[in-house]
């Protein structure tokens, strides 16, 4: 959008309107200039403007409307605009879910037009072209341009709220002004009214669609083209252009407007306090001879009529303004009119109020802690009768703790939160509102609110504030393949109850599963039966964690061991990565033509006895070497390489031994490289391997040769 306005100009508005449903989510509104070092023009929290970071040049010339960040109208006032504050302007929101929207601003100042250049250029062009010969052509062309008058610019000011303003257009000419002309008033670049053809057309309508400019019904014989606009808003403020074209459509007479909308007075109060006054004082009027009437956007709050209080004509609060509970939604504009007893309107004034919310805190904690305090402390008198809920509110909505008649138990209050939450005794004495939430857990993460009503059910306060309940820190465990067992660790600091389980996996796989005071075998991955263990009495001794035994390479990786109660909610939560390191490679070196060499396997850990292993060369070729299944040698198999048959052998009984060796026979020059030994379980995941680098020499080649001797 591009806004243009003139140098000199009082103040001009810079739009930024968001929808009024999204309104209520809005934490911040900031106005800033990227081209600027100092990008930041304004800044608008919930807790009031916020200057801090403002840019210098902007200072006490920028404001917004008081409630703007209620209403979703983010426009920015500029005062005292200058061609140097021309540029882009952009308006940011940042709203309580994280997200943000973003509106650009093109604001052109520039120097307001003047008749003396004007008429100054046509005299020098006409002395010349006269000095040339062009007397005649120059003739007409300055009788043209002297036709058309371009009056000054004309500044009005209007308060909000008052019924019209008139923008002033009388012309002084001598000569009658042709009956078929054409006049048009214009807001920036907006046609609001139009007259022509002896017919007014007004084009700018309130919300019940009736017109809200008007011109006289004969401008042309009265020579007063002025505009009258009805119920001047802030929005209304900024240039009208009315410009008066003949037939031809060539401007004949042209005037500019600046007009002023002057905000209302704004009243600034937090939620809480007891009552809250609206200022607006007289000397002129008898109270007793007239009707003053209090309004709140269009209902009415207030009437006084012959001198009393009408209290049976309120629809919204039926106590003074001045003495009344603050609510939420009394935030907003409240207008004040004086009517005469013929109910003419004699004074108005309009009053903002801005009923400032608490920030929204961040509250961190990590799962298991005994507990944390959501904190909300109030300053100002609270009613005994006062009602205060706790809520949570994303990412679901349960009730947490009800607070009322200085009772601390209400059957309204969430199942997943009874015994885990408390208020102080006399929280409305020491005005602490704080709620400690015990017994930590995952699933405590959320968004809660804590709302104070009063007896009749309305908003006296509210403040949010946001938990985040963070894992159990991530731990590391490296042991080498081949140990007899290995522990996860999972201590805990909390008592747990009876009834809940505690589930360890690996990858997805239930690995154990401990659950009515017993370990769950039925429940566990058959790969693991036999192979895990936890502590006999885990609650009482408060050690969740997981003894592994029969380490096998296939064991590496991440643990997670949660915890839920009867319902099936998370409890608490810890990953453990397990890396299970391979063994180291060996080098074993043997003469070409030894009988035999032993390529050496030994482990200490547990095997079961149904496993297999492979012996192969892996480097510079692969060949199946020697195999290993199920108690037997298959060293005559068909999958062993002929160049190894009847070469090679192993431990009769390996498994019992822990000795997975290869013998290899009648070595060969040939047999140098990488030998690797993997064992697998029935299932074909692998549970160990080592390396083994094998080089045979030539024997030839360790023989010293004499100077001129010969083999």
């Amino acid at each position: 959008m591009e806004v243009e306005v003139y140098d000199g100009v009082e103040s001009v508005l810079l739009p930024c309107q968001l929808p009024a449903d999204v309104s209520s989510d809005f934490l911040a509104a900031v106005w800033d200039r990227d081209e600027l070092k100092d990008p930041t023009v304004h800044v608008r929290l919930q807790t009031g403007d916020d200057f801090k970071d403002q840019n210098v040049r902007y200072t006490n010339r920028t404001s917004l409307r008081a409630d703007a960040l209620q209403t979703g109208d983010l426009s920015l006032t500029l005062r005292n605009p200058t061609v140097s504050d021309s540029g882009t302007y952009t308006c940011n929101t940042r709203v309580f879910r994280g997200n943000q929207s973003q509106i650009d601003i093109q604001l052109k100042v520039t120097e307001p037009p003047a008749v003396w250049p004007i008429v100054l250029s046509a005299v020098l062009v006409s002395v010349v072209l006269l000095a040339a010969g062009f007397g005649v052509f120059i003739y007409h062309r300055y009788k043209m341009m002297k036709s058309r008058k371009v009056y000054p610019v004309e500044m009005v000011e209007v308060k909000q709220g008052e019924e019209s303003v008139q923008l002033s257009f009388q012309i002084t000419e001598e000569k009658d002004v042709p009956l078929d002309v054409k006049v048009e008033w214009r807001h920036q670049n907006t046609m609001v009214h139009v007259y022509e053809n002896d017919s007014n057309q007004s084009l700018l309508k309130d919300q019940n669609h009736r017109d809200r400019t008007e011109m006289n019904e004969d401008p042309l014989r009265i020579k007063d083209f002025s505009l009258k606009l009805k119920d001047p808003q802030l929005s209304d403020r900024g240039i009208y252009t009315c410009t008066v074209y003949d037939r031809n459509a060539d401007i004949l007479l042209q005037k500019v407007v600046t007009l002023s909308v002057r905000v209302p007075e704004v009243v600034e109060v937090v939620k809480g306090m007891q009552s809250v006054i609206l200022p607006f004082t007289t000397e002129v009027l008898k109270l007793q001879d007239v009707t003053v009437e209090w309004k709140h956007e269009d209902k009415k709050v207030h009437v006084r009529q012959n001198g009393q209080n009408q209290s049976h004509d309120q629809e919204v609060n039926q106590e003074p303004l001045t003495n009344g509970n603050l609510q939420h939604t009394d935030d907003g504009t409240y207008t004040c009119t004086v009517y005469s007893e013929g109910e003419e309107i004699l004074l108005q004034k309009v009053v903002s109020i801005t009923v400032r919310v608490y920030p929204v805190e961040m509250v961190n904690a990590t799962q298991g802690e005994k507990s944390i305090l959501l904190p909300f402390k109030v300053t100002d008198h609270l009613p005994q009768d006062v009602k205060v809920e706790w809520r949570l509110i994303n990412p679901e909505d349960r009730m947490v703790y009800v607070y009322e008649r200085s009772k601390n138990e209400s059957p309204s209050r969430d199942h997943v939160y009874r015994g885990r939450a408390e208020m102080a005794e006399d929280p409305l004495t020491t005005k602490d509102l704080s709620l400690t939430l015990k017994d930590l857990r995952l699933t405590d993460s959320g968004v809660y609110t804590c709302t104070v009503y009063n007896k009749d059910g309305h908003m006296l306060l509210q403040k949010v504030v946001t938990l985040s309940v963070r894992d159990y820190p991530l731990e590391m465990v490296e042991v080498t393949q081949g140990e007899a067992s290995v522990l996860l660790p999972f201590k805990i600091t909390e008592d747990l109850l009876q009834d809940i389980k505690v589930e360890w996996k690996h990858q997805n796989i239930i690995v154990h599963v401990y659950q009515n005071s017993q370990n769950q075998s039925l429940l566990m991955d058959e790969d693991y039966k036999g192979r895990t263990e936890m502590n006999e009495e885990p609650l009482k001794n408060k050690d969740l964690s997981l003894t592994l035994k029969g380490l096998q390479l296939s064991d590496h990786g991440g643990y997670t061991c949660t915890v839920y109660n009867k319902d099936g909610s998370i409890l608490l939560q810890k990953v453990v990565t397990l890396s299970v390191r391979g063994y180291q490679t060996e080098m074993v070196e043997v003469m070409e033509g030894e009988g035999s060499v032993l390529i050496p396997f030994k482990i200490t850990g547990y095997l079961p006895h149904d496993i297999k292993a492979e012996w192969r060369l892996t480097h510079p070729e692969e060949k199946m070497v020697h195999v290993y299944e199920s108690g037997n040698n298959l060293s005559d198999e068909d999958d062993q390489e002929q160049v190894y048959s009847s070469r090679t052998e192993m431990n009769e009984d390996p498994v019992t031994t822990k000795d997975l060796s290869l013998i290899l026979k009648d070595l060969h020059l040939t047999d140098s490289g990488v030998y690797t030994c993997t064992v697998y379980n029935k299932y074909g995941y692998k549970l160990l391997q080592k390396s083994v680098t094998l080089s045979v020499r030539d024997r030839k080649s360790d023989i010293k040769v004499e100077d001129g001797g010969h083999i």
